[in-house]
């Protein structure tokens, strides 16, 4: 392999690991905002059923355990992924800097 396209290959997977580690970013900000906007749903419907009189809410409320059973298992899978978020992303920055590193010694 040339010198020119050893250099080609390492910047365009220097590229790419750039591009990984901005995704893995905006995933992380995704789940911080998805958790809190669980949160806040999960808050509000039980909260906003609470201030009507049970005997108008009935036909709603029978739908309430359900809904808020499925925001739990949304809210555990944000949760597990947030927690892998810290490793994911040191991996990619860590890659991104080997990348930046073969890229400069090829320069």
């Amino acid at each position: 392999m040339s010198a020119k396209s050893e250099y080609e290959a390492a910047y365009f997977t220097l590229l790419r690991a750039r591009e990984e580690r901005e995704t893995l970013l905006r995933y992380a900000e995704f789940l911080e905002d998805e958790q809190q906007r669980l949160d806040r749903f999960a808050a509000e419907t039980r909260d906003l059923l609470d201030e009507l009189p049970r005997r108008v809410t009935k036909p709603i409320a029978t739908t309430s355990k359900g809904v808020l059973e499925a925001v739990g298992r949304r809210r555990a899978a944000v949760l597990d992924e947030r927690k892998r978020m810290g490793d994911r992303i040191a991996n990619a920055e860590r890659f991104v800097e080997e990348c930046e590193l073969e890229v400069d010694a090829l320069r």
